[in-house]
């Protein structure tokens, strides 16, 4: 924190889950620069705020993308359908493609099956855990985010290696199919309900019915983005 290159030659760095909150680069080569994170705030490009610009041409790339933060029953329930089918053809992509594609990583980042493993693991923190109150909501063939190891959080729960292909597309069927039950039979009034952060036992971060489901939402179209960006390499080795 607070640190200042001048004169560095950075060209090639790679940062990942590096927090550059507030960082400031001046008369800098930008060239192919590759910016990939969350921005809670303003980006500001030559002065420019590129956020409206980016999230525009996001929803614009991936039609139903910005259903994902819908406030009613009825924008919920279309914004997984969208992103559902979204995902379905993602799926059938991968099975038109070499065999054990599912299980390459590219540049180090998750494979396709373990994209899919972390959105279980997803549905289970959010609507498990948070929205339906189970004690245990997470299923041993998810995959947690990275730093849930180093912030103190029980892995033993997660079975080691590389599970069977199908057995981990039967398990993200069986979430999506619960996730779908439950949006058939909300309510506005259900939407606006608390529930306890996955995150926090602070009662004052409690979060409502609808913001857990809009988590759920923002996962699946990041992941997807990321699935079918690492996938266009594939294509090409």
């Amino acid at each position: 924190m607070g640190q200042e290159f001048v004169d560095a030659d950075l060209a090639g760095a790679r940062f990942v889950r590096c927090i550059l909150a507030g960082a400031v680069v001046r008369a800098a080569d930008l060239t192919d620069l590759q910016l990939d994170g969350y921005c809670d705030g303003t980006l500001l490009v030559e002065g420019v705020d590129v956020m409206p610009y980016v999230e525009a041409e996001l929803d614009r790339r991936f039609p139903g993308r910005a259903g994902r933060l819908a406030t009613t029953p009825d924008g919920l329930r279309q914004a997984w359908v969208d992103v559902r089918a979204a995902w379905a053809e993602a799926v059938r992509r991968v099975a038109s493609m070499p065999a054990g594609t599912h299980d390459e990583s590219v540049d180090g980042e998750w494979s396709f099956a373990q994209t899919l493993r972390h959105l279980v693991t997803a549905t289970d923190i959010w609507l498990r855990g948070a929205v339906l109150g189970v004690d245990q909501p997470l299923h041993p063939l998810g995959q947690p985010h990275a730093e849930y190891a180093t912030d103190g959080y029980d892995m033993s729960v997660f079975a080691p290696g590389t599970p069977p292909y199908d057995d981990v597309l039967a398990v993200r069927a069986e979430r999506q199919a619960m996730l779908t039950d439950v949006l058939q039979s909300i309510t506005a009034e259900r939407l606006e309900e608390r529930c306890p952060n996955p995150w926090s036992s602070d009662p004052a971060r409690r979060m409502t019915v609808g913001a857990c489901l809009r988590v759920i939402l923002n996962e699946e179209w990041a992941h997807l983005r990321y699935a079918l960006r690492d996938l266009d390499v594939l294509a090409t080795r």
